[in-house]
């Protein structure tokens, strides 16, 4: 394979070939070699010489692009230090061989990749040369072009690249004053080429001919000027000839997308009224109205799908720019107008997530408009005092059908509201996270716009709509978890868009209606699925629950019910329903309510063992942190002092019990199920600190010495057990082991737990008391310091930043020059050695 490399001896196409079919099917060692070779080869400043011997005798394709990909790095890097002899030699040889492949039907077709790469090398020579150095190149491709269909096609796609590398991606690859020069030069010899294009649409037959053409105008119609459409025969040869022709309908369609998303002044018009009026009569017969489009789509082949979609396209483009327009036109278009509109609302009703996002774009933009439109001339009616009758509704009056159809269609496909992953932390630990930006969520957020607008418009259609859907759960006759969650999430997120009394009717209406469906479905499943949808939508209603106190108490006592069935998913749902609650309505658990001996707050303090019984650790976590929002609401300090202390009295009570017990044998941090509760009444403190926030003060003072001389003992632990099992063990597989898999004898793994969860809780709370950050700065700082750097922890680094940034007017001026001691020699020692090395030390240090 290495005689590939000797450039001083002839040139062995065939080795060529052998090599590559080594690098592109081999295996093992033999790729891999291959592989050497080949990259050494390209690599060789000299390897462009053995392209034309590459591409006229090789027979291994693969051989062939690899000696256009040379050719094509030569173009683009070294163009400019060629003689110019070389540089005509290299542009005469690519026409050549391009000429001679796409001349003849057969080779184009049977070569048409090697062909592509071809087109693409010659478009980074044209980049290059043209037009200081290539003047004729325009003109000889047309001349070229009449004389040879076959060639015709192929100068098509290149003149479709050509528009592409100038108009669509120059930004990345051009300067801004070559992009201008090649835009200009376009620009000024389109009539010529344009000119082409119509011959071949107007004359040709040939299939693929006209396809490549359609191709090329397409990449055109968003830069060439106006008149070229407008004021030729063009969008007729497109809407006459080709627009309902199976094999052409799909680009031309795509042209005309093109073209009705085109934003131009009002001599235009009538020009676009038509050519609207044109297309629609034709989607008419292409796609009948009474067509189910939904269950088409689903059972069609790749083409039809490719239709409907580009329909989309059209009426979207068309309708997003122009509908002013159509309804201006009156009575002339408005039966197409509503007709197109019709179309998008059974589209929207496709299975195919892509399709429905450019509908529902479009659909914002419109009932955003009718929305804000309502409101002026409510606004207007009511400044000029009149009342000569009903108001008209104008163009919601107009569109009212469709927008009922729409509120249909979207309430019956609503997405998920939020997304929440299991995932495994670097402890070993199975936590819930949810997703803040996923495709899912920000589907449910569009749609959500969509629907609260739908709701302004007309809230009893969209009332009637919703318990008619409900009524079909109830009957059996469109029940199914999916349906029912995708309901149940319409409801949810349309809160606050009614009055509070029609809020109040439609809410009791609906959880009345779902509770007896709770009761009539059987199974647990079915149950759950129930269940759950009921909480969210109380969660979402929190205008209702401040309101109406005893349905609020009902609703919350029932969580806590639901916070003891085992059934997957139900426990979860009942503690992420009550932390909404809890921070929405937080004011209403502290304060005594009429016909109530206590705040609500104390009767659940009181029962708290007994609620959460059931939970799994962290569900307990969310609970504390939704009571620590209700306690952060109790404006007297006594009393919310005395309920901190309630809060907190298992976990303190759980936590003296092992600090007792480590007093007296530090060997009870060796079991990994005391380290687990250790953890968890840690987490817990966290989850209410956070809530909470600067009240949570005292409830840090009483753990947080007995804290800090744990984080002393087991930091010790870690250093002792490094240098006994060498800088190669390292700390995480101790905590591994120590969490994930349950295994004794690693309680340093407890230090890095601590650590994290204090490092959120100080973040939470900046009013630390100067005693409080002095003794952990002595504690943590100097642990640093004199540990070995395999036993330093990156996380001291991010906890003293944000020390720095919350407290930093109450830190000393000794104590930040001793920080920097303590943390910054040490870890560039640390990183300095070795850039690969500790990367969590290295963000921690910049930070």
């Amino acid at each position: 394979m290495e005689a590939l490399l000797d450039f001083n001896r002839p040139f062995d196409v065939s080795l060529m070939d052998k090599v590559a079919m080594a690098f592109y099917t081999g295996s093992g060692r033999d790729r891999q070699s291959a592989q050497l070779v080949l990259t050494q080869f390209e690599e060789n400043p000299e390897s462009w010489t053995r392209v034309p011997e590459i591409l006229e005798s090789a027979t291994f394709p693969q051989s062939k692009y690899i000696g256009l990909q040379i050719l094509e790095r030569l173009i683009t890097t070294r163009w400019r230090a060629l003689p110019d002899g070389q540089r005509q030699g290299i542009r005469n040889f690519i026409v050549g061989e391009t000429v001679k492949v796409a001349s003849d039907e057969m080779s184009l077709r049977r070569e048409r990749a090697y062909v592509g790469k071809l087109n693409l090398v010659l478009v980074q020579v044209l980049k290059q040369e043209w037009p200081h150095n290539w003047p004729n190149f325009i003109s000889e491709l047309i001349q070229s072009s009449t004389a040879n269909l076959t060639l015709c096609e192929n100068n098509m796609a290149i003149l479709k690249l050509l528009s592409e590398e100038i108009f669509d991606f120059s930004a990345e690859q051009m300067t801004q004053t070559k992009t201008k020069n090649l835009k200009t030069q376009m620009s000024g010899e389109f009539s010529e080429i344009f000119k082409l294009c119509v011959e071949v649409l107007k004359e040709a037959n040939k299939t693929s001919l006209v396809k490549a053409t359609l191709e090329t105008l397409l990449r055109f119609l968003n830069w060439i000027p106006l008149g070229y459409i407008f004021e030729t025969q063009v969008i007729d040869i497109l809407l006459n000839r080709f627009l309902e022709q199976p094999e052409f309908r799909n680009v031309t369609l795509k042209c005309l997308a093109e073209v009705a998303a085109l934003e131009v002044g009002p001599e235009y018009d009538q020009k676009f009224t038509i050519l609207f009026a044109m297309v629609m009569a034709a989607i008419n017969r292409m796609v009948p109205p009474s067509t189910d489009i939904r269950q088409g789509y689903a059972d069609a082949d790749d083409d039809v799908q490719e239709l409907i979609l580009n329909i989309t396209l059209f009426l979207t483009n068309f309708l997003t720019v122009h509908l002013k327009t159509l309804e201006a036109a009156g009575d002339a278009s408005k039966e197409a107008l509503l007709n197109a509109h019709m179309y998008l609302v059974k589209i929207s009703t496709v299975e195919e997530r892509e399709v429905f996002k450019i509908c529902l774009e479009y659909w914002t933009k419109l009932v955003s408009e009718l929305y804000e439109e309502d409101q002026r001339g409510g606004e207007a009616g009511l400044l000029m005092g009149l009342s000569l009758g009903p108001r008209s509704g104008g163009r919601k009056d107009m569109y009212a059908a469709v927008l009922s159809n729409l509120r249909l269609v979207v309430t019956g496909r609503m997405a998920k509201p939020e997304e929440v992953l299991v995932v495994e932390t670097e402890e070993g630990e199975i936590v819930r996270e949810f997703m803040k930006e996923s495709d899912t969520i920000v589907l449910y957020k569009s749609m959500r716009v969509v629907l609260v607008y739908l709701t302004h418009l007309d809230v009893s259609d969209m009332e009637s709509i919703l318990m008619d859907k409900l009524a079909k759960q109830m009957d059996g006759s469109e029940w199914s978890w999916a349906n029912l969650n995708s309901l149940c999430w319409a409801i949810g997120s349309i809160s606050q868009t009614m009055s509070e009394e029609q809020e109040k009717r439609f809410l009791v209406t609906t959880i009345k209606e779902l509770l007896a469906l709770v009761e009539i479905k059987r199974g647990k499943d079915n149950k759950a699925v129930v269940a759950s949808d009921i909480m969210y939508i109380v969660g979402q209603y929190p205008r209702f629950l401040k309101a109406h106190w005893k349905f609020l108490k009902t609703v919350v006592n029932k969580l806590f019910e639901f916070m003891h069935e085992k059934h997957e998913g139900v426990q979860d749902m009942a503690c992420d329903t009550f932390i909404k609650i809890a921070q929405k309505c937080k004011r209403h658990f502290v304060i005594l309510q009429s016909g109530e001996t206590e705040p609500f707050v104390d009767e659940i303090l009181r029962n708290l063992s007994r609620i959460t019984v059931d939970l799994s650790p962290q569900q307990v976590h969310t609970f504390y942190e939704a009571v620590g929002h209700v306690i952060s609401a109790q404006a007297n300090k006594s009393s919310q002092e005395r309920l901190i202390a309630t809060l907190m009295e298992l976990p303190n009570s759980a936590w003296d019990s092992l600090m007792a017990q480590a007093a007296q044998n530090m060997d009870v941090l060796g079991s990994s199920d005391n380290v687990k509760v250790l953890s968890n009444i840690l987490k817990t403190n966290v989850s209410a600190c956070s809530a909470i926030g600067a009240a949570y003060l005292p409830q840090i003072g009483r753990v947080f010495m007995d804290m800090l001389g744990l984080y002393k003992t087991v930091s010790a632990l870690i250093s002792e057990t490094v240098q006994r099992d060498g800088a190669s063990h390292r700390k995480q597989d101790a905590e591994d082991q120590a969490t994930a898999h349950g295994e004794e004898g690693y309680p340093e793994a407890d230090g890095d737990i601590h650590q994290r969860r204090w490092q959120r809780g100080f973040r939470k709370s900046r009013d630390c008391q100067r005693q409080l950050h002095t003794a952990a700065l002595d504690a943590i700082l100097g642990d640093y310091q004199r540990n070995v750097p395999v036993a330093r922890e990156a996380e001291v680094l991010f906890l003293m930043a944000v020390i720095v940034e919350k407290l930093g007017v109450v830190l000393s001026h000794c104590q930040i020059p001793a920080t920097l001691d303590a943390v910054f020699q040490p870890t560039l020692d640390m990183i300095t050695k070795d850039f690969t090395e500790f990367p969590d030390h290295r963000m921690g240090l910049y930070k």
